[in-house]
């Protein structure tokens, strides 16, 4: 008589680790009444659920009927390897939660300059909750211009940066975090410091800082009725101008508070002279997964949906 050729079995699927697991608690109850409890399905279903595992696998695992419940030999060795299977399923699982819980690795996050002393804080406090999550987490600062932080995050030298909103480029991925409100400063000593009214039209007399950073084309037309005398290439350049006595210039109104609560620096009494920017987080679009990152970006959107 010709034998039946059995096939091999193939990759297990989520179905058949369900099956398993009914098995199991058959053998473990001794039967398919006791299991009816315990798996919280009919017998009906049980037995179902045994009929399709037996022909999955292509062996008889168990003996049922009026006689009793008994496992064949198949099903003995069958029900040793479901235990093994299981219980690695159940390993790997742990292992892989355990991950979220304790964090490691590396953030590599470059930042524009004087951003710290923002109030809404974002930043700070993602990054306080990243390090609550995982202690063991390094994070990385790089204080460099916005084009760097572009490069370094489309190559991969860093995971995420924070930059106005100057251009977007197709390869990054935008969070919007906050809008900066910028106006036009002077110093104590300086002839506007105590003025009450400034007219356009004479405030083009007066010496002024402008960037000698990237802006957009919004916030170069509101710098050009200045009397552009000297530049900077970064924000404190712009205020150490400012300080001297001799210089207008626009800065971040959360950068200049210190001096003006000092009474070092006022802002000049003309509400045109203002401007906002826009700062976005920004990531590289497709890049490989990284569970710091995400972690990272996961606080920043709660922080941002909560205001």
């Amino acid at each position: 008589m010709a034998h039946r050729k059995i096939a091999p079995m193939g990759q297990p699927g989520d179905s058949d680790l369900r099956l398993l697991r009914i098995y199991r608690k058959v053998v473990e109850c001794g039967g398919f009444s006791a299991a009816e409890v315990e798996l919280g399905i009919s017998r009906a279903a049980i037995s179902m659920a045994m009929n399709d595992l037996e022909t999955r696998l292509g062996l008889r695992l168990c003996q049922r009927g009026r006689s009793g419940f008994a496992l064949t030999n198949e099903g003995t060795e069958v029900y040793q390897s479901a235990l093994q299977l299981l219980a690695a399923v159940e390993g790997f699982r742990t292992q892989v939660n355990g991950l979220h819980a304790r964090l490691k690795g590396e953030l590599n996050i470059g930042i524009t300059d004087n951003l710290v002393t923002m109030p809404e804080m974002h930043i700070t406090h993602a990054l306080s909750a990243l390090k609550e999550r995982g202690p063991d987490v390094r994070i990385n600062i790089r204080m460099i211009p916005p084009s760097e932080i572009e490069l370094a995050v489309l190559d991969g030298r860093l995971h995420t940066g924070v930059i106005p909103d100057l251009k977007t480029l197709p390869g990054l991925d935008y969070l919007a975090l906050y809008d900066e409100a910028s106006r036009l400063y002077c110093a104590a000593g300086h002839p506007l410091f105590e003025a009450t009214d400034v007219t356009r039209e004479a405030l083009a007399s007066y010496d002024a800082v402008v960037p000698a950073y990237a802006q957009t084309a919004e916030i170069k037309a509101i710098h050009e009725p200045l009397k552009a005398s000297a530049s900077a290439t970064d924000r404190e350049g712009v205020a150490f101008l400012i300080l001297s006595g001799r210089y207008i210039g626009y800065l971040p109104t959360h950068y200049a508070e210190r001096w003006v609560r000092d009474r070092q620096m006022k802002a000049l009494p003309y509400h045109g002279w203002r401007y906002m920017t826009g700062y976005s987080a920004i990531t590289r679009k497709g890049g490989l997964p990284n569970l710091v990152l995400e972690c990272y970006l996961e606080e920043l959107n709660k922080l941002i949906n909560s205001n």
